[in-house]
């Protein structure tokens, strides 16, 4: 598999995070552009396959912003006005179009870890 995937999971509640919106960017030194818009399905993940594939799977860096103030607002967690954790954004770079890049997110609502998976 080639290709950027992700999968969130509320460590809080012990179970993946399904609804939370995630934006995708691609980051230059001129520019960022979004990409695509996508929601996380019951377990998590982004019905579909990857979030990024094909053509569109270049070498360069990118950014996904997940939206945990509104997701976990959503879920009722008890949450600060402003949310300590909002918008999660995480800077990575591809170097290798041909190998699967996988971005999972823990997240609780004063804290998150992320690595790249397999």
């Amino acid at each position: 598999m080639t290709g950027l995937t992700t999968h969130v999971l509320d460590t809080a509640l012990g179970k993946p995070a399904a609804g939370l919106r995630i934006q995708l960017l691609r980051v230059s030194s001129e520019a960022v552009e979004l990409i695509k818009t996508v929601f996380t399905n019951s377990d998590g993940r982004v019905d579909g396959g990857p979030i990024l594939d094909g053509d569109e799977f270049t070498v360069g860096s990118y950014e996904l912003l997940f939206h945990a103030g509104e997701y976990l607002k959503g879920q009722g967690a008890p949450l600060t006005d402003p949310p300590f954790l909002d918008i999660i954004p995480i800077r990575f770079g591809i170097s290798d179009p041909s190998a699967h890049y996988h971005v999972p997110l823990l997240l609780s609502p004063y804290g998150y870890s992320t690595y790249r998976g397999s």
